[in-house]
Parts: C-alpha cells; structure tokens; sequence
C-alpha cells in the first residue's frame, strides 16, 4: 500500500471495559491496512479503562487515538455522539465494541470491495461474526444470510453488527445527516436502514471477520442456535420488535427527504399496513415486499404482523 492509502477513523465505544480492551486495541493496531485513526468515546468508566486508553496513545503507530467524553446515556447514544462529531474526519469509517478481536483483514477486505465505486455512492460493509466466549474459546458464528442486502429487508431485520462495518465518506455523512435529527434503537440498524433506503449499496460478507465475545449473562452458544432462535421468535411475539420499529420509523419519518422515492413507496405501504385490519395489514405487508433473510423468518414476520406485534 502506498500515498493513497485512505484514513480510516475507527470509532469505538467504551464503558467498564478493562477486562478486555486491551486485546480489542491490540487486534486494531494489528490491521493489515496502515492507516487509522482511533476514537474512543468513554461513557464513564469507573476502572481501568482509561488507564489503558492512555497507555496505548504513545505506542498507536497508525495515526492518532483521541478519547472524548460520552453522553452517558446508553450505548446507542454514545455512537450517535460519534457519528454527529464534525471534529471525526477520514476517508473511512468503522465502528468498534471494547471486548471483540478483529481479524487482520478485516478493514483491508471491505475497503477491497469498495474501490469499485465511485466515491459518491454510499457504501457500506458488513459481514458475519464468530462468536466466543469470555475467555476467547469459539462456540459459533452468527447466522449465515444469503438474500440480498436491501431497505425492504432493513425495515425488519438488522444482518449484521456494527462491530462488522465500515462506511465510506459519502455513507457516513448520509448516517451524519439523518443521526443529527433523530437518536436510534442501535447504530449498526440504522445504518443499515439510512443506507439502503437513501439508495446506497450494502455488501454482506459471509466470512466472519470479528469474534464476537458474549459475555456469561446472555451467552446462548452459537447465534444461529436454536435456543437463540427461540429467543429472537419469542421477542418478536412479545411485540418488543414492534417497540424498536416505533423508533425506526420515527427516526426515517424525519428523514423522508433523505430516501429514494421506492423506499419512501414501501416505508408508507409498511406504515400504513401496521395500522389496519388484518386483511390490510397482510395485504399492504405483501404489497410492501418486506422480507427476513430466512423462510423461517419471514413466516413469523408475517404471524406477527397479522398479530399486531410489529
């Protein structure tokens, strides 16, 4: 790689992350691409966090580590802080958790992917996790999708974390603009939501380029599991899905000006098929074309939807 390498700013959020950011920075300045810059917004960490931050700055070779204060307001706001920050400028964007390991390429990969583009498209990467435990042993990989990326599939579904993405410039800023009037249910969602609806173009790698650690609390194995397919269905039928795409649909309603004129044409077939009688609600769903990765998926979204629980 040589002058042309573009600036990757990588934003990170952190709370009470001691135990395992050092890893976590170690695998970033461990890229195979040379040049990023890491951000890290500190959401009032009350251990060693910050020691460790501080610690990293006169060994980060790649650019510059600035940290920053959080909103302190949960972690959706803490990225939100991030994505509005004008001081944050690169050619590239990421996000990061504090506890995960990135594989070498995993920046290199997407930025590969994206040079096909013209720099006034907005592009996004994600791609598949692995899935570890807290001391690092593999157990899994989150679920392997195979339909396409589209805003019909984000209305309903977010396919990957943010852990996996990286944004170019003309993607950030779209996120940057539609952020600054709304706050989101998760940043990796909305992302997936404000890209494709604005007409940008998203690619999912199925190679898992982040182990992802689950912590002992909410650690059900593999995410393509069973039981963690249970969990997803029964959230779902419990209608805290419907809870999140309140504040999706919220958040894209003050936005319209920033979508394509078919996603604003299936958003209001969505939107307006979630208030009517069940014929209606079927009807303008079908009409709508909103999809799930999977047969399964798209089979419950259709119960729920009949149901009133989304």
């Amino acid at each position: 790689m040589g002058k042309t390498d573009p600036r990757i700013a990588v934003l990170m959020g952190t709370m009470d992350g001691a135990a395992f950011i050092d890893e976590q920075i170690q695998s970033l300045h461990a890229q195979s691409h040379p040049l990023i810059d890491l951000w890290i917004s500190d959401d009032g960490s009350a251990d060693g966090t910050i020691a460790i931050i501080e610690a990293w700055k006169p060994r980060w070779t790649k650019g510059r580590i600035t940290l920053v204060d959080g909103p302190r307001k949960g972690f959706a706001a803490n990225f939100r802080s991030m994505i509005i920050d004008p001081r944050i400028d690169a050619d590239c964007y990421a996000f990061s958790d504090q506890d995960d390991v990135w594989e070498p390429d995993r920046l290199e990969s997407a930025l590969g992917w994206m040079q096909a583009f013209d720099t006034d498209i907005a592009l996004m990467s994600c791609s598949r996790t692995a899935t570890m435990t807290e001391t690092g042993r593999l157990v899994g990989h989150s679920p392997l999708f195979s339909r396409p990326p589209s805003f019909r599939n984000a209305l309903v579904q977010s396919i990957a974390g943010g852990n996996t993405m990286l944004l170019n410039r003309a993607a950030r800023d779209l996120l940057a603009r539609a952020s600054a009037h709304t706050g989101f249910v998760s940043h990796d969602w909305w992302a997936y939501l404000i890209v494709t609806g604005a007409g940008g173009v998203v690619r999912y790698d199925p190679r898992p380029l982040v182990r992802y650690r689950q912590h002992a609390a909410n650690l059900v194995g593999a995410n393509a599991s069973w039981q963690a397919r249970i969990s997803r269905l029964s959230r779902l039928f419990k209608g805290q899905f419907a809870d999140w795409t309140d504040v999706n649909l919220a958040g894209l309603a003050v936005n319209r000006d920033l979508l394509t004129q078919d996603a604003l044409a299936c958003l209001d077939l969505f939107a307006n098929g979630r208030r009517g009688g069940l014929f209606q609600r079927l009807g303008a769903l079908r009409e709508s074309g909103v999809y799930r990765q999977t047969f399964a998926g798209t089979l419950g979204l259709y119960l729920a939807f009949a149901l009133g629980r989304i």
